[in-house]
């Protein structure tokens, strides 16, 4: 049986190999499929900017400067070897955890939360980006050689890894967000080989925790949030508004759709945050239930690729890497939809790569292009 090393490159190294050998094994599927996700979101940005679509400063004239940054992100990352990540890891988890005190101490949002940080003439949220550090600092923790995935001590200290994290982000308060994170340590630690007893048992810990996540760290309004979609007709006029608006929205689509800028709940404005957390609702009253498979496809395909990517990895590191991403990016779909339908609770998680949003958007780029960097950098077989 071989032993599977972790060897440091050097920089001549690598740029003594040949850049088209290199760039031949870039998966171009993963790329189309992520550009086409982008393309849609693009589009719902574009019909939910009304009558100044092409203003600057719109919904969809942001979108597009956050694509374009988006892209230079995804290259610059592909280009770069993914394996020099572990080097950096530990001030990589220290700035992750210093720009979310930094959102807690500066940061702006709506009703007294702190979300989002002015850089310039921009808004990043930081929140998005720690996701794709702690997916980085996750893996590598797993990687390494020492760790015995078959120890509980291994799971709790890969929960001792994500707690600050989740903690700083819950405070803000972003109930959604925290949530990721969740869904990140446990996807990564089932694709990475964690006994399932030890999943069950992190499991049981954590439905125990949840009358005192209830008591004492849930607002109220996030308590209405995750009741009201129980019996959102309780409260038609108020907790109940947005997700009794966006069941409307979804039922008017019917199989094809209104077609794009026919929206009649993003027209009257009866849908709050139509180009974020409920962009699907928009999506599905407009494109219909052809246009929402369509969507679902992609993702399937997407998420193919992502796992594709990391099972072509050399090393435990890129295999745990993309675990993570898939996670993310698979938790992140069912929730948001859930929500729109009416099956999961409010809790503003944002649908990849097509809510309107350019942290999230930057930060999905740069895990695929980490992705990629596997693909181009340290491929083992062809998928």
């Amino acid at each position: 049986m071989g032993v599977l090393r972790i060897e440091s490159t050097r920089v001549h190294d690598w740029l003594a190999r040949p850049a088209a050998p290199r760039w031949r094994a870039f998966d171009i599927q993963l790329t189309v499929y992520a550009a086409a996700l982008v393309a849609i979101g693009l589009a719902m940005a574009f019909t939910n900017s009304g009558p100044d679509t092409l203003v600057s400063g719109s919904t969809f004239t942001r979108g597009l400067m956050w694509a374009g940054i988006a892209v230079v992100v995804f290259t610059i990352a592909a280009a770069f070897d993914y394996t020099w990540l572990r080097t950096f890891v530990w001030p990589l988890y220290a700035l992750n955890l210093a720009l979310l005190v930094v959102t807690l101490a500066v940061g702006d949002g709506v009703g007294g939360t702190q979300r989002w940080v002015l850089i310039g003439p921009l808004q990043f949220q930081f929140s998005e980006l720690s996701k794709i550090l702690t997916v980085v600092v996750l893996a590598n923790y797993l990687a390494s050689p020492s760790r015995r995935l078959d120890s509980f001590v291994t799971v709790l200290g890969a929960c001792a890894l994500i707690a600050p994290s989740a903690a700083l982000v819950l405070m803000q308060p972003d109930l959604g967000t925290s949530l990721v994170f969740g869904a990140i340590l446990v996807g990564t630690l089932f694709l990475s080989g964690v006994g399932l007893r030890w999943l069950g048992l992190l499991g049981g810990l954590a439905m125990a925790a949840l009358p005192v996540l209830w008591t004492y760290v849930l607002r109220d309004y996030q308590k209405q949030r995750i009741l009201s979609f129980l019996d959102p007709a309780a409260d038609p006029q108020g907790s109940g508004f947005q997700l009794l608006q966006s069941q409307v929205a979804v039922h008017a689509g019917g199989l094809m759709g209104t077609g794009l800028t026919n929206s009649a709940q993003g027209r009257l404005d009866l849908l709050p945050v139509e180009s974020t957390d409920f962009v699907f609702a928009i999506l599905a009253e407009e494109l219909g239930f052809i246009g929402g498979l369509v969507v679902f496809g992609l993702f399937a395909a997407l998420l193919w690729r992502v796992l594709a990517a990391a099972w072509r990895s050399k090393d435990p590191f890129g295999l745990a890497m993309g675990a993570g991403i898939a996670s993310m990016v698979l938790f992140q779909l069912i929730v948001n939809v859930g929500m729109v339908l009416g099956v999961m609770p409010i809790t503003g998680i944002p649908l990849p790569f097509v809510t309107h949003g350019g942290a999230s958007l930057v930060s999905l780029a740069l895990g695929l292009g980490l992705l990629q960097s596997i693909n181009v950098h340290h491929p083992r077989t062809s998928w």
